[in-house]
């Protein structure tokens, strides 16, 4: 059933502040991962075709590392292996520890007009991967499951933005979003078999747009909404029940991070901002951190499942 947020009867959502926690200005931050095994965090910038490694040092994230590509990059996550796995525009490259690059799936077939846009992995460790069209064009877009030949299966073929992504604390459902109707969707999930049941309207955001999202151990939605300068909180039956605000417009990704899983990052953007607006904004783009009094669930690192199957290539 569809629901908006100002529909569903209930207490005031509680108000929690977002404060900058980095220096760079990025032109469109996304897709910030918690990686466990090392306690960092894997983020990009996607316009500037980056992938960054950071720590959390007190209340600030430090850049350890920077990946460059050419061109637009819509996700990067870990392998197991200590690999990075990095959806460039058009495929999914593989980057070893020792930084050397294989070439993977072709995730945008030659002469579309469409990128990746964000992804994440399911519980055992296959990427879902989304696009977004570079025209005007509307209903075309797809979301993917890379399985473990490296082959497509398509989840959905009629997205216009495909977007962030997450899985119930037991992931048994699947939330995707298509942001440009501002539409959440939930549908069941077997990691196991693959099988997905009939996707269901969750929630339709109509002040801004539904962008990165992540779950936290309660099984609350965490979503940043683009252009309203807020992350915020759904409980599983869609009620808001918390608002992160955020000094600038375009709130872009969340996820948990820190060893207990207690602290949200939220990546944001300076791109679509006029100069009047980047001197009123003067944090658009940085990371920030928020404590919200939730815990997160731990993400899920590539498996590699395909990895020796496209080398050579």
């Amino acid at each position: 059933m569809a629901r908006h947020p100002d529909s569903i009867p209930g207490p005031p959502p509680t108000v929690f502040e977002a404060r900058p926690a980095s220096s760079r200005r990025h032109i469109l931050a996304e897709g910030p991962v918690w990686v466990a095994d090392t306690a960092t965090i894997l983020w990009i910038d996607v316009e500037a075709g980056s992938v960054f490694e950071g720590r959390i040092v007190g209340t600030r994230v430090e850049e350890t590392s920077r990946l460059d590509f050419d061109g637009p990059v819509g996700v990067a996550v870990p392998g197991v292996d200590g690999s990075i796995l990095v959806a460039t525009s058009d495929r999914l490259v593989v980057v070893a520890p020792d930084g050397e690059r294989t070439n993977g799936p072709v995730i945008v077939p030659e002469g579309v007009l469409s990128r990746t846009n964000d992804g994440a992995c399911d519980p055992a460790g296959r990427l879902l991967v989304g696009t977004l069209a570079l025209d005007d064009r509307t209903g075309g877009e797809s979301l993917y499951r890379v399985e473990d030949d490296g082959s497509l299966a398509t989840i959905d073929s009629d997205l216009t933005l495909s977007n962030g992504l997450g899985w119930s604390p037991d992931g048994s459902l699947l939330y995707s979003t298509d942001s440009a109707p501002g539409i959440i969707w939930v549908r069941d999930y077997d990691a196991g078999t693959g099988a997905t049941g009939q996707r269901r309207e969750h929630l339709r955001i109509e002040d801004g747009d539904p962008d990165g999202l992540c779950v936290d151990s309660r099984g609350n939605l965490w979503v940043a909404i683009w252009g309203a300068g807020e992350v915020r909180s759904f409980a599983p039956g869609g009620e808001l029940v918390a608002v992160v605000t955020v000094p600038t417009p375009h709130p872009s990704s969340v996820a948990f991070v820190r060893d207990g899983l207690d602290t949200l990052l939220i990546t944001t953007a300076s791109r679509d901002l006029s100069e009047i607006e980047l001197a009123r904004y003067p944090d658009a783009g940085r990371l920030f951190l928020a404590s919200v009094g939730a815990t997160g669930t731990p993400t899920f690192a590539w498996s590699g499942s395909w990895r020796d199957s496209i080398v050579g290539r």
